[in-house]
């Protein structure tokens, strides 16, 4: 496994050339969606999740599992996938699947995609890991994802449990698929709404990968902790960023080059 590089910043950056590039050669969509997250991933795994011993380590699922690309330049950063498995990324007979496959690779510790579902996945995860030991559980949602019935009942349940082994982190970047989260379904004040369910809820600048190492280290106080991590969909590319047509457009050979020219 890599060791941990100095400026997590330069880190971030890698990763999301690395996005692009993967977008690129499948002509996949979801480019935007993966840009949002890839400060929240860069700060878990360069920083916060232990990783060794594999067998102890901490868990990390993706239930936004569009948004597969930044999860998989992500464990290829960190070593733990061979970067050579990212070629198959998106083809028929490949390697790595569009939407996650916990069968595909090393660190898929769950199959997401259906929204809604890796939420859930994670709280089960982290109620039978607090039986026997210190391992903790993170999961990246979307802002959109939270309109799924399944993810308030894992909600109100969690803290009845006392899971305060678990994480989740909103990727809050108001753009789903076919418009603002906000305007599709109202789920505003989002902060007030985890905190009357029973959470220790923090919000961030899910750009500031201090602010997330901060967020993440505070104590979770006996519950289970939110991060609503304040980010914008595309960023890092500034013809991307807050344009919804990044949720499905394809990278072309123009959009590629213009796209790592601003990374670089």
């Amino acid at each position: 496994m890599k060791n941990y590089p100095a400026d997590l910043k330069g880190a971030a950056r890698e990763i999301r050339k690395k996005i692009i590039e993967l977008a690129h050669a499948s002509r996949g969509p979801h480019v935007g969606s993966a840009l949002s997250c890839v400060d929240i991933l860069t700060a878990l795994y360069f920083k916060k999740m232990r990783l060794e011993p594999w067998d102890k380590r901490d868990m990390f699922i993706l239930s936004k599992g569009h948004a597969a690309t930044a999860l998989y330049a992500t464990l290829a950063a960190r070593g733990i996938i061979d970067e050579r498995s990212l070629e198959g990324y998106h083809k028929n007979d490949g390697t790595l699947p569009g939407h996650l496959d916990k069968r595909s690779a090393k660190g898929i510790e769950a199959s997401s995609g259906s929204l809604g579902h890796g939420f859930n996945i994670g709280l089960g995860l982290a109620y039978g890991l607090k039986k026997s030991g210190d391992r903790r559980v993170y999961v990246v949602i979307g802002d959109g994802e939270t309109q799924e019935g399944s993810v308030w009942e894992g909600a109100l349940f969690a803290p009845k449990l006392n899971i305060d082994n678990f994480t989740a982190i909103i990727d809050y970047n108001n753009l789903q698929g076919y418009g603002r989260a906000r305007d599709i379904c109202q789920f505003e004040p989002l902060r007030e709404k985890w905190l009357s369910f029973g959470w220790r809820t923090i919000v961030v600048d899910g750009h500031d990968i201090l602010q997330i190492e901060e967020a993440l280290e505070a104590p979770s106080e006996g519950k289970p902790k939110v991060i609503i991590a304040c980010t914008t969909k595309g960023k890092g590319v500034s013809f991307m960023e807050d344009q919804l047509v990044w949720h499905y457009y394809i990278v072309t050979d123009e959009i590629k080059e213009k796209a790592l020219a601003e990374l670089k």
